[in-house]
């Protein structure tokens, strides 16, 4: 074991630290003490804790992710850095998602390609990024972009750690009523499914969207991940 990967297991515990802390507040956030239930209106109780989850976020956002974001520039194996960006983004999906991560559907696809981005830049691989611009832009709840989100990051993770590709391809566009997005990475040969708890995830998820997911060949080389699943009315 290097000497950074103590530091990404103590990232992982800070992680699971936060979710703790996060799911303590949020309850009482949600849950006024028993003397100030009665005067507060049910809007009430949602403003303050929405109020609260949002501080939540920025204490997250600024103390511990600065932390990982020092962590991740100081690796020199970019295998290590990968991992502990997946770390903060982990620690950003388990916040944002406690402070509303929906959004539109073109909102969520624009943190998709910047997450992707910056995963792919450390490590000297090109992203090619192809958004049909007729997309419709309908809204996503919390529960279709985290799913979208994990698909597409596990997909990313799958291609780095099996085939190595020097370019990776997102395309996405609508077929009938339904979002096709596929990822596509240029790797020696085509792999298959992965066997796995990620694998498995990444069919449940997909189930949850009321969609389906493959793999297959690139045309030009390396796999393709293909999700469908049906958009919400725009």
């Amino acid at each position: 074991m290097t000497a950074a990967l103590p530091w990404i297991v103590a990232a992982v515990a800070v992680t699971v630290a936060a979710y703790a802390l996060l799911r303590g507040r949020r309850h009482r956030a949600d849950r006024p003490p028993p003397q100030d239930l009665a005067a507060l209106t049910q809007i009430e109780r949602i403003r303050a804790a929405n109020e609260e989850r949002t501080r939540i976020y920025r204490d997250l956002h600024d103390d511990i992710g600065a932390k990982l974001l020092t962590l991740i520039h100081s690796l020199e194996d970019r295998s290590q850095a990968d991992l502990a960006r997946a770390v903060m983004q982990d620690l950003r999906d388990i916040v944002s998602r406690a402070s509303h991560a929906e959004g539109s559907l073109l909102e969520i696809l624009a943190r998709i390609r910047d997450e992707t981005e910056q995963r792919l830049d450390v490590l000297g691989i090109t992203l090619l990024w192809e958004q049909d611009t007729a997309l419709p832009d309908p809204h996503l709840d919390d529960g279709q972009a985290l799913h979208l989100f994990r698909i597409v990051r596990e997909a990313v993770t799958n291609a780095l750690r099996h085939a190595h590709p020097r370019h990776m391809r997102i395309r996405s566009r609508q077929l009938g009523s339904d979002l096709v997005l596929d990822v596509t990475d240029d790797g020696p040969t085509a792999q298959q499914a992965p066997l796995g708890s990620g694998t498995t995830a990444m069919r449940r998820r997909a189930e949850e969207l009321q969609g389906t997911i493959q793999w297959s060949s690139g045309t030009e080389g390396g796999t393709k991940v293909l999700l469908r699943f049906p958009l919400p009315n725009a």
